[in-house]
């Protein structure tokens, strides 16, 4: 049996696990602030008179609110001198000003009124006449739609463009203070992946293995439960995202769980791969292969080199052990990885061709699945911080498929 695999039971795991959540505080308004001055300074740089911020994680990045996207409008204007003025539903403003640490002008718009007026009149009362604002290119698209038509209509002198080249620039680039807060959350989901292994046992279900990870998340003190929980067991481990049913444990299966969760509003987000049982010959070659990769991939890191690398070194390992060529499968049908922060999956992408240029702090995931219909897949996911020298791990990668924890490690 695989070291660390079986042996125990969710009751008692579940019993084990302690919170974890003051460990690191929380972002405050000091560093919000200092958010909102680098924007501010982007902005200015690139000519963006003003930043539209809808509920997105955007809002919640710079202002601290955070309150998501409904069928009203509801956000921020961010301009290049000064505070945020928040738009919202006027029935919403006395809830919104119990939110606000950062700036305190709240303008609202009545359910007869349009929320776009209101926009445009913000803008004016700004001083901003004319130029190129950028809107959340998280909006929803009767969001940006209602603003451009408004402003068509009144013949106002705006062009627009997506946030992307502030709010993106800003957030792939982590403060010492976001690492550490990611850090804190990846550690706690890999502990957690650990404890899951820990129950499985014939017959168990990937319904209940994920059961257990939802409230294992809860008790180690993230915001929430799991924001996915993919547990797959065999012939199903191929699916990247899984497949629409559950699956029974069986001996010699193939397991792979895949969880995460928020953390004072930063994800966590890991991958292990495993074998309940006696590994096979075909399935060691492959997970070590894929363990191949990921090292690959992390060597490639470094400050001034293309997101695309990654995926260049992750895949020729993969294509030079007989698989693919490309997306083919058998082999890694996606990209190598992705960047994380308040979502899960965020710029920058490790994926062929993306020219995008590394820099110090950002962060992303190295997990070169590999994918053979029919018989098993295998992913290991871990993230890198980009360091001044090259990269860091967040989590130590799963040193062999005997013993994926490093239990015999210690």
């Amino acid at each position: 049996m695989t070291v660390g695999v079986g042996g125990s039971d969710a009751a008692r795991e579940l019993a084990a696990i302690r919170s974890g959540r003051d460990a690191v505080p929380p972002i405050g308004t000091e560093e919000r602030l200092a958010r909102i001055d680098r924007a501010q300074r982007r902005m200015r740089e690139i000519g963006v008179p003003a930043l539209w911020l809808d509920g997105t994680t955007d809002l919640e990045y710079f202002t601290g609110v955070r309150h998501g996207q409904t069928e009203r409008m509801i956000g921020a204007l961010l301009p290049a001198h000064g505070m945020p003025v928040y738009v919202c539903p006027a029935f919403e403003a006395a809830k919104l000003r119990t939110m606000l640490t950062v700036g305190d002008a709240v303008r609202g718009w009545e359910e007869d009124e349009s929320p776009y007026a209101l926009f445009l009149d913000t803008l004016r009362d700004l001083q901003i006449h004319s130029g190129t604002i950028a809107l959340d290119e998280q909006a929803r698209f009767f969001v940006t739609e209602g603003i451009r038509a408004a402003a068509a209509e009144a013949g106002a002198d705006y062009r627009w463009t997506t946030s992307r080249a502030v709010s993106s620039w800003c957030r792939q680039r982590k403060s010492e203070h976001e690492i550490a807060l990611i850090r804190q959350a990846m550690r706690l989901t890999l502990d957690i992946q650990a404890a899951a292994a820990r129950i499985l046992r014939p017959g168990i279900t990937t319904t209940e293995v994920a059961a257990f990870l939802n409230e294992a998340h809860l008790r180690a003190g993230f915001d929430r439960g799991c924001l996915f929980a993919i547990a797959l067991f065999g012939e199903a481990t191929a699916y990247p995202h899984g497949v629409p049913h559950a699956q029974v444990l069986q001996e010699g299966d193939m397991v792979l769980v895949d969880c995460g969760a928020p953390l004072h509003g930063y994800v966590s987000d890991i991958t292990r791969s495993y074998v309940f049982g006696t590994p096979s010959d075909r399935q060691r070659q492959v997970w070590d292969l894929e363990r191949a990769a990921q090292e690959a991939g992390f060597r490639a890191v470094r400050p001034g080199a293309p997101a695309g690398r990654i995926d260049d070194a992750a895949r020729a390992v993969i294509v030079g052990g007989g698989f693919g060529p490309g997306y083919a499968v058998p082999g890694l049908p996606h990209r190598t990885g992705h960047g994380v922060g308040m979502d899960v999956h965020e710029e920058p992408y490790f994926v062929k061709g993306n020219a995008v240029t590394l820099d110090v702090g950002m962060c992303g995931s190295i997990e070169p699945t590999i994918c053979l219909y029919g018989e098993f897949g295998v992913r290991l996911e871990d993230h890198v911080h980009v360091t001044a020298t090259g990269a860091a791990w967040f989590t130590e990668p799963s040193p062999g498929l005997d013993d994926p924890f490093a239990l015999d490690r210690g």
